[in-house]
């Protein structure tokens, strides 16, 4: 195991993690102009479809890249309906966080949870990671839900630690470690 995450797909339940491309443009585009996206992450605003060209061209790759993270969309049949991201990654800690959004279009099917689970679990457990975190803010009760959803147990409250448009926001911190993996 190096400092660059494998350029994997990976599989869950209904639905793949796989890299994007340009065919996703519009959907990612859309996606982020969505007012409850926009709520809690702090995309540009307006989001263009230059925004998710430069993100599917530049930065997911760089990320990956340079050991940063990697960026996988969320597909189910076919379609995107949401990005993940392993991110903020020290490799000398062996530690990442995981950053997700769902697509309006895909809501209410626990995607968020389902596919945290399976690139948190294949980062501990394929990946050499020790230590895997989802920060999300305390009113994003939805997120909040996934993390749980996907095993991560909430560790407690970073004051004033995000930002998003409206301003400065409390995160909820989850954490998952390679003994709360199933079966270990």
């Amino acid at each position: 195991m190096g400092n660059q995450f494998d350029d994997e797909v990976l599989a869950g339940d209904g639905f793949r993690l796989s890299t994007l491309d340009l065919g996703d443009v519009e959907d990612v585009t859309s996606a982020c102009r969505d007012e409850v996206t926009q709520r809690w992450l702090p995309l540009p605003n307006p989001y263009t479809c230059d925004a998710a060209r430069s993100f599917i061209e530049e930065v997911a790759p760089g990320m990956h890249t340079s050991g940063a993270g990697l960026v996988r969309r969320i597909e189910v049949a076919g379609r995107l309906c949401g990005v993940i991201d392993l991110k903020k990654t020290d490799w000398k800690t062996r530690e990442t966080e995981i950053g997700y959004w769902v697509a309006p279009w895909a809501r209410g099917r626990g995607l968020a949870g389902k596919a945290s689970r399976v690139l948190g679990d294949w980062a501990l457990s394929d990946q050499g990671m020790a230590r895997v975190v989802i920060r999300c803010a305390t009113g994003n009760t939805a997120s909040q839900a996934a993390a749980s959803s996907a095993g991560f147990v909430r560790e407690g409250i970073a004051r004033s630690a995000g930002i998003v448009h409206s301003g400065r926001v409390d995160l909820a911190i989850f954490g998952k470690v390679y003994a709360d993996l199933d079966g270990t």
